[in-house]
């Protein structure tokens, strides 16, 4: 293990197990220490996507939430440690789910009672791969300054105690979180405070021993002292001896092993540790103090006498000017939350809403980023406000003109169809624009211009599993489904309609690829043996040509893909284009003053 420092100022983390209070904390350090960047990029909960709120300093902030390990470790390269507070049943593996992701590098394990050959394998693949772990059964570590894992040292007000907002010149290592905190506050108090410091966790077997951050800490410039705190049990402790007495460490070693009192029991005494197990003389606190005194550590001869080890070894660095020691800095106040706002009188509220696709606060509104002095500047249309605020993304220009012809030729199909007579109707009742739109596109449904996301999405997984028209009809058939995107009660086989002609003809010459455009092709193909109105519609035209866009444009994962016909942006073609054919026969019918209408006797079949 070796090598030097873990962590720094710019450390990211990916927190596994949404937890909102130890995702909190670490981002209030981060404010205390004046981070730029929040140390935690990402959060990983199994099962979820979307944001999570949380607060840096007074503002609040949006953090992705992935479903998996690997989604998390691609979206974030740059963060290389895992915070894993997974359960003792998965968080084995879950964090060798972690160690095999190439971007990281220090997985910390929270949870107790995590298997031991679970945990054998983990240390195994960590040192055969040159990543380190840490715990399990550890609350973390902690780079003073720079960056802390989830809990450690406690809250806000003890880490300032500890004065951990600032790096002093002291390496620490525990076993046990808890006595952590004790430390750091003993450390703060007659010293100029701690570097970095880090619980190996109480287990057994431990991801990474004292010895392996002992060395660590002896090749980090900036740490001009050890303080080591172990305890019975285990021979963790005679692996720092071999290191001290071989020369690997030439710094001081100030170092105490609890567990003393053990020898006052009659029989052998479990502690709060599972590895905190007397399992003979060797293991004894007794032993190990006696075998670090004798290689050369600072061992106080109790634990009472422990500051004043530490404090005469930190003067005696002064005194020979190998450390100077840290000058004060003064913290910033940490904003309180809601509910000690409120007695206090300090308040910071959350939002209610998470937007990602635009933002009016600055000089002016931006789409997706792109400021809307940029967009009329480069001369941009319609189909590129789309591509900016649907997709997020800036589309080729062939994309957009796609997406602007779709919208001239689904504005209106005349006033007989479903959407345009209720809006008719509607508008010669004296309702007002926006009562007549919306009773129009109240129609839109799977039988009316609603069928563009089903002739996409089914065109797509017939295509993706490789059937064959046939096969892909006849499957339809048997399931009772009619095909989306085929069959038109006006146009025939020998009578197509235009607009699908149009977009084949747009597609072929301008798109990469139009794979799915030829399978529904092929598909009409079969359905037109079967009866002459059984056409390729539009809905079924523009549905599989979005697809070809979509995978030829080489800016969509496959993933990305399936949420874009899942959550229906395709029939949001329709719903916009047509939009504008209901406003005009709104306006048409107000302009045209016609009274109210009524349906014709003669129109109806009056029948018992």
């Amino acid at each position: 293990m070796a090598t030097g420092q873990l962590f720094s100022k710019t450390t990211q983390a990916l927190f596994y197990n949404y937890k909102q209070l130890p995702i909190q904390r670490m981002l209030d350090f981060d404010f205390l220490c004046g981070r730029e960047t929040p140390s935690v990029a990402g959060i990983i909960n199994p099962g979820s996507e979307g944001f999570q709120k949380l607060f840096f300093g007074q503002e609040e902030i949006a953090i992705p939430v992935h479903s998996t390990i690997e989604a998390a470790s691609a979206a974030h390269p740059t963060a290389d440690v895992f915070i894993n507070f997974a359960s003792f049943r998965s968080a084995a593996a879950s964090s060798m789910a972690a160690l095999k992701q190439p971007t990281i590098r220090v997985v910390a394990i929270i949870a107790e009672g995590v298997p031991e050959s679970d945990t054998k394998q983990l240390i195994g693949y960590a040192r055969a791969n040159n990543k380190v772990v840490i715990g399990p059964a550890t609350v973390g570590g902690i780079q003073a300054g720079a960056f802390k894992i989830g809990d450690t040292a406690g809250t806000i007000d003890n880490i300032i105690q500890c004065k951990l907002y600032r790096p002093g010149s002291v390496g620490f290592v525990s076993k046990s979180g808890g006595m952590s905190n004790e430390l750091y506050n003993t450390i703060a108090r007659v010293t100029d405070g701690i570097y970095e410091g880090i619980a190996i966790g109480g287990d057994v077997f431990p991801g990474s021993t004292l010895s392996d951050h002992v060395l660590r800490f002896n090749n980090i410039p900036q740490v001009k002292m050890v303080v080591v705190l172990g305890e019975l049990g285990g021979r963790d402790e005679y692996s720092l001896v071999e290191a001290l007495k071989q020369g690997k460490i030439n710094k001081p070693v100030v170092a105490w092993v609890s567990g003393t009192c053990a020898r006052l029991f009659k029989s052998e005494v479990q502690f709060g540790h599972a590895g905190a197990k007397s399992g003979g003389e060797m293991e004894s606190a007794q032993a190990k103090n006696q075998a670090l005194r004798e290689a050369g550590a600072v061992v106080p001869t109790s634990y009472e006498a422990f500051e004043s080890a530490i404090t005469e070894t930190f003067e005696k660095l002064v005194e020979e000017g190998k450390i100077t020691p840290v000058k004060e800095v003064t913290p910033p106040q940490i904003p309180e939350d809601l509910n000690t706002a409120i007695k206090s009188g300090k308040v910071r509220a959350p939002t209610h809403i998470i937007s990602t696709i635009s933002d009016d606060r600055g000089e002016e509104p931006t789409y997706a980023g792109v400021p809307m002095s940029s967009i009329v500047e480069q001369g941009l249309g319609v189909g590129d406000v789309i591509s900016l605020l649907w997709f997020k993304r800036s589309l080729p220009r062939y994309c957009t003109r796609f997406i602007e012809i779709c919208i001239m030729l689904c504005a209106d199909h005349g006033p007989c169809v479903s959407g345009a007579h209720n809006t008719i109707v509607t508008a010669r009742a004296g309702k007002d624009l926006v009562s007549s739109l919306v009773s129009g596109l109240l129609t839109i449904g799977p039988r009316f211009g609603g069928a563009i996301d089903d002739a996409a999405r089914y065109f797509k997984d017939a295509y993706d599993r490789g059937l064959t028209p046939y096969e892909f009809v006849e499957s339809m058939k048997k399931k009772g489904i009619r095909v989306p995107g085929i069959g038109h009660r006006i146009k025939r086989g020998d009578n197509r309609d235009k607009r699908v002609e149009l977009l084949q003809d747009f597609a072929r010459t301008n798109f990469p690829s139009v794979k799915y455009m030829e399978y529904a092709v092929e598909v009409e193909t079969y359905t037109l043996s079967k009866s002459n109105n059984l056409v390729l519609n539009v809905d079924g035209a523009i549905g599989s040509l979005f697809l070809d866009l979509l995978a030829g444009s080489g800016m969509f994962t496959k993933q990305e893909i399936d949420e874009v016909v899942g959550i229906g942006y395709l029939n949001g073609l329709f719903v916009l284009a047509r939009s504008i054919g209901l406003i005009g026969h709104t306006f048409d019918q107000k302009r045209l003053k016609q009274p109210l209408y009524r349906h014709p006797w003669e129109d109806v079949l009056y029948t018992k």
